[in-house]
């Protein structure tokens, strides 16, 4: 079992990172959006350092693959790439609604979860999850209107588009806001790693649902301070 694991979301607009050391987490919470390119591998830093871990030591980085922002999403999986290249550790995609589903399925024991999360342009992501022990069936991520969403009698709502979208959704055995948290997706990790998900790091891949759109600039910065950060720096030479 994988007991050393990295794990971080930017899909939304917030910053989700957790590190696993056997039994230990450490995480971290915050704000995302612009802001993830620049500050998530400083905290990556600051949580791996914390948990007593080097990039080298870990069996696998875990990562939200989509759907959600497109900046974020190509962030994740840049730094996520990064890493794994220069430190040689597989990585692990996950659904983005799947780690949602799995936030409320811990915190309110819903084991059906019609997963949302806002789509902006007046839409919603949607996937319904529903779980059996440690092992999960994740329905196709969809996009549409709010007043698209089905759900099924007996399945709840989880997600964070209540605030924009809550009148215009369907009625459900229960609203409940979640998020795909990195600590939501060091919980799905072992199953899915025994599963045999994890990929290399040049199959690793953001999943968009919508058209994806050209990298920015301060993508590619991150992802090449990613790769910085996770080559070992040359030995010193000794002068007899």
């Amino acid at each position: 079992m994988a007991e050393r694991l990295l794990a971080f979301d930017t899909s939304t607009d917030r910053l989700s990172i957790a590190v696993r050391h056997g039994g230990h987490v450490v995480a971290h919470d915050g704000p995302g959006g612009a802001q993830s390119s620049t500050t998530l591998i400083p905290r990556i830093r600051a949580l791996l350092a914390e948990a007593g871990l080097t990039l080298g030591a870990l069996d696998a980085i875990v990562f939200g693959r989509g759907p959600g922002s497109f900046t974020g999403l190509r962030t994740a999986c840049a730094v996520a790439q990064g890493l794994g290249y220069g430190a040689d550790v597989p990585l692990l995609p996950v659904d983005t609604l799947h780690a949602l589903a799995e936030d409320a399925r811990h915190r309110f024991g819903t084991p059906r979860v019609v997963a949302l999360l806002d789509a902006r342009m007046d839409q919603v992501y949607v996937a319904r999850v529903a779980f059996d022990g440690a092992m999960a069936t994740v329905a196709d991520t969809e996009v549409m209107a709010p007043e698209s969403v089905v759900v099924p009698a007996g399945w709840v709502l989880a997600g964070n588009a209540f605030a924009a979208y809550g009148e215009r959704l369907p009625a459900a055995a229960g609203r409940h806001e979640a998020w795909p948290t990195a600590e939501a997706l060091l919980r799905l990790a072992p199953a899915l790693l025994a599963a045999g998900r994890a990929v290399a790091p040049a199959d690793a891949w953001p999943l968009y649902v919508r058209d994806k759109v050209a990298q920015t600039t301060e993508e590619r910065a991150a992802a090449k301070a990613a790769a910085i950060l996770a080559t070992p720096a040359p030995s010193a030479k000794v002068v007899p």
